[in-house]
């Protein structure tokens, strides 16, 4: 489950770049969690390659494997607000 929950918010995030990067508003914040996500479902998908060789399910529908993606997916967010926060505070005492 957090294998499909980190891909569906690395394809979330990228599609919020390029959307941003034709409009001209795209951030740093917004390429690096877009990569962090991207990172975390390459990790994910190794992990379900290894546990399917191992003889187990390929994906993991579990509660507990839904808990972890909720927190993946929560930390992901939370990169993105500091990042961003950051990033307008910069903004913000260099056009002072």
């Amino acid at each position: 489950m957090c294998e499909l929950m980190t891909i569906a918010a690395a394809l979330a995030f990228t599609a919020l770049y390029f959307t941003g990067k034709s409009k001209g508003w795209q951030t740093k914040a917004l390429f690096t969690t877009m990569l962090t996500f991207w990172g975390a479902a390459l990790m994910w998908g190794v992990d379900c390659v290894a546990e399917k060789l191992d003889g187990e399910p390929l994906l993991d529908l579990s509660r507990e494997d839904a808990v972890l993606g909720f927190i993946i997916l929560a930390a992901g967010l939370m990169l993105f607000a500091v990042l961003f926060a950051f990033e307008r505070l910069k903004l913000k005492t260099r056009s002072a």
